[in-house]
């Protein structure tokens, strides 16, 4: 998804989101400059497309959406805060939808729906039908083609330059195992039967190398 259909996919959301014209450009510039920021790789607007991507492909195969406008909502604001060095960006990316979505007039009942939506991709351990749409498309990078998870991987590497070899190689097998262990890697068949056993073989293959530039 080019910036231009981004920007297309924008005004179709703003439409129904029913702000006025300023006021949804004013959200649009704010989220962005956010996703725009020069310390990102991974989380940027590419990622911020292809979670669009992946929340049409799910619905499209017939999986439930209860609140399809706070899903794309959640999707731009997901990771509108990334800094490598804190832990809380879940939670400042729900306090600025927040703060936007109030300012732009959407109803309160909406914009803690968002809110949610954003801090379940804290633990990707969805609560609703909306969260596991959510989540399910924000991990579908897990099992994309080897390619682009090796890119995404390298990317994901470059936002954790402060972090040494060592620690990052430590850290980031911790993750990737978690996620193997997991009962259920994705929370939605179509996801689950798309992308799950191309993912178990991504995160086995990442965490093999890992283990190589550790002994290395």
């Amino acid at each position: 998804m080019d910036p231009l259909a981004l920007q297309a996919r924008w005004a179709q959301v703003a439409d129904r989101l029913g702000a006025t014209p300023d006021g949804a450009d004013d959200i649009l510039r704010a989220v962005v400059a956010r996703y725009g920021e020069p310390h990102r790789r991974y989380h940027t607007l590419e990622h911020v497309a292809e979670v669009l991507e992946g929340i049409d492909r799910l619905i499209e195969a017939g999986e439930p959406a209860e609140d399809p406008l706070a899903v794309e909502l959640a999707v731009w604001f997901h990771d509108a805060v990334h800094d490598a060095t804190a832990d809380d960006n879940e939670e400042r990316s729900a306090a600025l939808a927040v703060e936007l979505l109030s300012g732009a007039g959407l109803a309160s009942e909406r914009v803690d729906r968002v809110a949610d939506l954003v801090m379940a991709t804290k633990s990707h351990l969805p609560s609703s039908p909306d969260a596991a749409l959510l989540v399910d498309a924000d991990l579908a990078i897990l099992g994309a083609d080897p390619e682009r998870y090796d890119r995404y991987a390298a990317d994901v590497r470059a936002e954790y330059a402060h972090v040494d070899d060592a620690r990052w190689a430590e850290g980031r097998r911790d993750v990737l195992t978690r996620f193997l262990e997991r009962p259920l890697l994705y929370h939605t068949g179509t996801m689950r039967r798309e992308r799950g056993a191309m993912a178990i073989a991504n995160l086995q293959r990442e965490i093999a190398a890992l283990e190589v530039s550790r002994g290395s």
